[in-house]
This record gives structure tokens, C-alpha cells and sequence, in this order.
């Protein structure tokens, strides 16, 4: 039999590194504020992470393409001081290079071999489905493998899971997920939409042509319902394009929902009793970055880092117990988000779109800081959209 690995993953972030100046209009004092509270940074720390940061953008573009096939990716990390580096790895240290502020590890997967990996299981998923506990895979970059989340009592039905496959055990890892991740749309009072019977959050300001709207998840609506806004009961437009797999299907979460003329939609995050996010762009964050949310449920701005992308999460019925669809294409945060949360905003540095809610596990009160997004530039181009921004 196959042996797995069967332990929970940390963003192990670590080195410190000294490159360009502290840019103090990089984040709101909202984002700053929710930052320092919810991942226990420090002013100084947080302007360390800035320069980190920003060499992790510089060094994966540049790595990527000298080392080509060797290439295993680029992360931001931690260590125990609370200082932040940036790492590359590579499958040939011949081929790595140094570069200031960036250390190199030897991988023993490229990130394309891994990614294979990952589509391995992808395509087993499209012919047997996923057993009952298996949540989600994705690849892992810190440790270079492929990682398995699964419920506690369920390594047996993912190890068969994997050997169906037909992957080598080396390249994967699983991580025990306490509570199942679950799609976060809910009927609750609070800020936000309603569609239907449910309550969702608006995600990002967007244009299709000259036809104002915005992006959110596909599973609070599908094409043709009607959206009101939850506080006023006002009616704000109607869902333009969705998809959302339904139970033992596979697909993304991806909605627009089309404005109706005479309202205003504003390209800032709301930050509740903080101030307003405005949103600048889409560039996207790496892996290791800091994140911060926005939903109705949970109010305020909550946030995590981004542990892993393109991740494949097979979300549970929390009354059956059944597979409640598997969504594609999504990043993975350490954020935690509610219930009604869902479509809401991701937002990193320099007010950079990241994403809009698709679900987590657990919630902000028990300590559930698991949540999943669907990238908004997917959102974007699928859909035709132009993002919304302030100047």
C-alpha cells in the first residue's frame, strides 16, 4: 500500500530582507488596522512584508522564465522573528542563481510536474467523482507536493482515491480539515443582496461595454434572478452570467450581475465602521501574501495569507453530508468568512483586487480560517468585464 503523509500545512514564512522603501499609501489605515489584528504584525513588520512583497512579484516574473522547466515556484515566507523573505525554487540549483534578498531551494518537482499532478486528479475526479471526505487538492508550494484535504475519518477513501489515479505517493500530502468547506450563501438580515431566498455580498464594480455591474459568486443566483439590495429592498439588477456545478458536478463559481439604470456603483471595498477600500486594480498576489475580505455576515474587514492557487474543492452538504458540488479554479486564503459572506471582495496591497468568495470551512467565530475565492481576473475575462477603479 501507498504511504501518505498526513499532517496540516502552515504557511512557514521566513528570512528577513532589506530592498525598496516602505510605500505608506500601499494600504488603506482599514486594511492596515484589520492586517495587524488578524495576523499580529507590527507597523514595522507589516513595512518589511511591503518590500518582501513586492521582490516576490519582481522574482516571479524573472524566475519563471530563466529557469523554465526547473522552475517550482515563488513564495513569501515567515519565521519565527516575524520577518518576511521571499523563496524560489528550482529542480536544478546549477540553473537557480542568486539574487539578492531571495533564497533558493532545491525542489525535487517542478511546479509544471506538480500542476500535472494536480490535473491527474482533476481527471479522475471527472470519472469516478470524489468519495465522501475528500474536499479539495491543490499544489502546495512550501512543500513541493500536491496536498489533500480531507475530513478526519477519510485517509482510507482518499488513499484509494489517489491509487485510482495512478499517482505516486511522494508527490502527495494530505491535511485534515476539521470542519467541511461549505458554500457561504445564507437568508440572514445584514448588508449585502438578496437573489431568491438568499443573501450574498457584492464583490468588485465592474463595466461590460457602457453596462455597469458587478462580479460575485455564481452559486447565489442563476441567470435571470433578480437581485435587491438587502438594506433598502430596492431593486438593483439581475444576474447576467452564472456558473456554479450543481451536486456531483465540477465546475467554477463565477457570476455578474447586470445593474439597472439610475444606480451608482462605487470601485472602493466597504470597510464598515472603517474606512472605504478603493480598489486600484487586479494584479495578482503570489503565494504567501496577505489578503483582507469584506462580506455582510461578518462585517468589517478579515484577514489571511493566500496559501495556495488553482485549488479543486469538492464543498459538503451540511445536512446530508453529500457532495454539494466541486468548484474548480479557486486560491485558497487563511481568512476566515461566514455564511452570507459569499461573492464578497478579497483585496490586497495598493487596493489590488484579488478575488470574490466562494465558501471556507468553518467561520470567524469558531476559529474556521479557511476560505476560498475565485480569482476576479477569471471573472473578468470569461465574462468580458472591465474592473471599476478609483483613480
Amino acid at each position: 500500500m501507498r504511504k501518505f503523509i498526513v499532517s496540516a500545512i502552515s504557511a512557514s514564512l521566513a528570512m528577513a530582507l532589506s530592498v525598496s522603501a516602505f510605500a505608506a499609501d500601499d494600504y488603506s489605515p482599514a486594511m492596515k488596522m484589520a492586517i495587524q489584528r488578524d495576523l499580529g504584525l507590527s507597523g514595522a513588520q507589516l513595512a518589511q512584508y511591503v518590500k518582501a512583497e513586492r521582490l516576490a512579484a519582481h522574482q516571479q516574473r524573472t524566475a519563471s522564465r530563466q529557469l523554465g522547466r526547473d522552475f517550482a515556484g515563488v513564495w513569501l515566507e515567515r519565521k519565527a522573528d516575524g520577518s518576511f523573505g521571499v523563496v524560489t525554487a528550482s529542480t536544478s540549483m546549477g540553473k537557480a542563481g542568486t539574487a539578492a534578498g531571495v533564497e533558493t531551494r532545491q525542489a525535487r518537482y517542478s511546479l509544471a510536474s506538480l500542476n500535472a499532478v494536480k490535473d491527474q486528479l482533476d481527471a479522475q475526479l471527472a470519472r469516478s467523482g470524489a468519495p465522501r471526505g475528500v474536499y479539495s487538492w491543490a499544489v502546495d508550494l512550501p512543500s513541493n507536493s500536491v496536498v489533500v484535504g480531507i475530513a478526519p475519518d477519510a485517509q482510507d477513501a482518499a488513499i484509494d482515491f489517489i491509487a485510482r489515479s495512478g499517482l505516486e505517493a511522494d508527490s502527495v500530502r494530505f491535511e485534515t480539515i476539521k470542519d467541511p468547506p461549505q458554500r457561504h450563501a445564507t437568508i440572514q438580515g445584514g448588508r449585502g443582496y438578496r437573489a431568491g431566498p438568499y443573501a450574498c455580498t457584492v464583490g468588485f464594480a465592474v463595466t461590460r461595454g457602457g453596462t455597469p455591474g458587478f462580479a460575485t459568486a455564481g452559486h447565489c443566483g442563476n441567470v435571470g434572478v433578480v437581485v435587491y439590495d438587502e438594506a433598502s429592498g430596492v431593486r438593483l439588477g439581475s444576474f447576467a452570467g452564472s456558473a456554479m456545478p450543481g451536486p456531483y458536478q465540477t465546475g467554477p463559481d463565477r457570476a455578474w450581475v447586470r445593474v439597472d439604470a439610475g444606480h451608482a456603483l462605487s470601485p472602493s471595498v466597504y470597510g464598515y465602521s472603517n474606512q472605504d477600500l478603493p480598489v486600484h486594480g487586479s494584479n495578482e498576489a503570489a503565494v504567501g501574501a496577505m489578503v483582507c475580505r469584506s462580506g455582510r455576515t461578518t462585517g468589517g474587514l478579515h484577514c489571511g495569507y493566500i496559501i495556495s492557487k488553482n485549488i479543486t474543492v469538492s464543498y459538503t452538504d451540511p445536512n446530508t453530508g453529500t457532495h454539494d458540488g466541486t468548484v474548480t479554479g479557486l486560491t485558497r486564503t487563511s481568512a476566515c468568512s461566514d455564511r452570507g459572506d459569499s461573492g464578497g471582495p478579497f483585496m490586497a496591497a495598493a487596493g489590488q483586487a484579488q478575488g470574490v468568495l466562494s465558501g471556507g470551512s468553518g467561520t470567524c467565530q469558531n476559529g474556521g480560517n479557511t476560505s476560498y475565492f475565485t480569482p476576479i481576473n477569471s471573472i473578468l475575462s470569461v465574462y468580458g468585464l472591465t474592473l471599476r477603479t478609483s483613480p
